[in-house]
């Protein structure tokens, strides 16, 4: 009887074993600023993430039925901190692919140290810097967001349809401040614009009041503000206000944070007028995806790149089911093909329906929340960029500019 006991276990526990490892979870590892500038941000991205893993485990799982299991790492939105949790995740963790990072600095970073090193394939639902379209990333690092010279050309625009022709501009002293300052400046002057101040500031200062000073004393009609709310921002908007410096105020989408109405309060910058990546007014994918995160997240609707957030995740698990396994060459080679033209279109949500269509060798073409995620040599997208002006109610889109 013992003997027939532990015979019958053995065999137990072999034809358990494959199902086990059948079950194991699929790894992607997300890098996000928990803590640092951006933190105020991160959860609402990070629910639009898990969103897509949800979906994609409640309609069927990836590959053979594994889960998708999206590891957080906090990169504090800065460089060494985004390079120290992109090795944790790539090595220790084993990651098939990396979403993120958010800032620019930290994608940039991570993705030279790691995920161009180890053939990760890295895909950011936020980073702008259009440093990121000339880096030399063996096609490993892709973005769905478009770049800040694009944001920067439309803000000239917003300003000066507004009828500001003249402003001072203030830039935080990184990859984010840099790139988008400079393609502002370079179009609100070729469009007939005045910057009388063109200034940048470093980060984590407690007082800006010495260049605002210089800043206000040139002049302007309004000032300009390049920042994280969470770092620079808020300070530079209380101190402005605080001290008689400028009354109205022009940010981006770094400073379009609800830290700022709450720090700031409403009433003293309504009016204020915002930039972001945003997306398609009236798309079938966008209605689909609104309400699937209401219905989780009723709080969160108007926050930060939720949509840009969705789709990275979603890409992630596409180029993964076409890929077949979860070798991390392969999950790259396929990102295009569930991504770009043609195929049969996938809307957010979908995942039970590309799966078959993969399954069946058809081509598939994800039509994203934040718009078409049609992949350009450089691994960019273009895309949609919102006005938004402080109202009695927060936030509110006005205008989209493709």
């Amino acid at each position: 009887m013992y003997k027939t006991l532990l015979v019958a276990g053995a065999c137990a526990l072999a034809l358990a074993a494959p199902a086990a490892q059948a079950q194991e979870p699929v790894k992607v590892g997300a890098l996000m600023g928990v803590t640092g500038p951006l933190a105020n941000f991160v959860p609402p991205i990070e629910n639009g993430a898990r969103l897509a893993v949800e979906q994609v485990n409640e309609q069927g799982g990836l590959l053979d039925g594994r889960p998708m299991e999206l590891i957080v790492a906090d990169t504090q939105a800065a460089a060494q901190p985004a390079v120290d949790a992109a090795n944790k995740l790539v090595g220790a963790e084993n990651v098939a692919a990396l979403y993120g990072a958010l800032s620019s600095g930290a994608t940039m970073a991570s993705a030279s140290a790691v995920s161009v090193p180890n053939n990760v394939l890295q895909i950011s639902p936020t980073a702008t810097t259009p440093e990121l379209s000339n880096l030399d990333d063996n096609d490993f690092v892709f973005r769905v967001v478009p770049a800040d010279d694009y944001q920067g050309r439309v803000l000239a625009k917003i300003v000066l349809d507004e009828g500001i022709k003249s402003v001072a501009v203030t830039y935080v002293n990184n990859d984010y401040g840099v790139g988008i300052g400079n393609a502002f400046k370079r179009e609100f002057e070729k469009i007939g614009g005045t910057i009388t101040g063109f200034e940048k500031h470093e980060e984590k200062k407690n007082s800006y009041r010495s260049e605002l000073a210089t800043l206000a004393g040139n002049g302007g009609d309004a000032l300009v503000v390049i920042a994280y709310a969470g770092d620079s921002g808020i300070k530079i908007v209380r101190q402005s206000l605080e001290n008689g410096f400028f009354d109205k105020f022009i940010g981006t989408d770094g400073l379009r944070d609800n830290l700022l109405l709450e720090e700031i309060g409403i009433e003293n910058i309504k009016g204020s007028i915002f930039s972001s990546p945003t997306s398609p007014p009236e798309s079938e994918a966008g209605k689909r995806f609104a309400g699937a995160f209401a219905a989780k997240h009723p709080d969160h609707t108007d926050g930060f790149f939720i949509p840009q957030s969705y789709d990275a995740s979603f890409l992630l698990a596409l180029a993964i089911e076409k890929a077949g396994n979860t070798d991390r060459t392969a999950i790259r080679d396929a990102l295009r093909s569930v991504a770009n033209p043609p195929g049969e279109k996938i809307l957010p949500g979908e995942w039970e329906k590309a799966k078959k269509l993969i399954a069946a060798g058809t081509d598939i073409d994800y039509e994203g929340v934040s718009g078409p995620q049609d992949f350009d040599d450089n691994g960019d997208v273009t895309g949609f960029i919102g006005k938004f002006v402080i109202t009695d109610n927060g936030y509110e889109e006005v205008g989209v500019f493709q």
